[in-house]
């Protein structure tokens, strides 16, 4: 279940990524504050699930087995918002 924590952590990742590279180009061309405020949220959001992945890794040992499918839980519904706003936004 850790492992499926830390997988969903960098697909949230690598959709992160990818909004901020939408969202650096459509900053870059309109000079729009809100374009730069979506590309400092999906940064901040990025920050948070790199730290995420680190965490999950390194302090595997000290969560209880009870814990993973909430954490599994949590990226998975993180996700499911991120397609979302993929998909709004392409």
């Amino acid at each position: 279940m850790m492992v499926l924590a830390v997988g969903l952590a960098l697909a949230n990742s690598a959709i992160l990524l990818g909004l901020m590279y939408v969202y650096s180009r459509i900053a870059v061309r309109t000079k729009a504050a809100f374009s730069f405020g979506l590309l400092l949220f999906a940064g901040l959001l990025l920050l948070h699930n790199l730290l995420t992945v680190f965490a999950y890794v390194a302090m595997a040992p000290l969560f209880g087995e009870d814990a993973l499918p909430y954490l599994s839980g949590i990226g998975a519904l993180e996700l499911g918002g991120l397609l979302v706003l993929l998909k709004l936004t392409i």
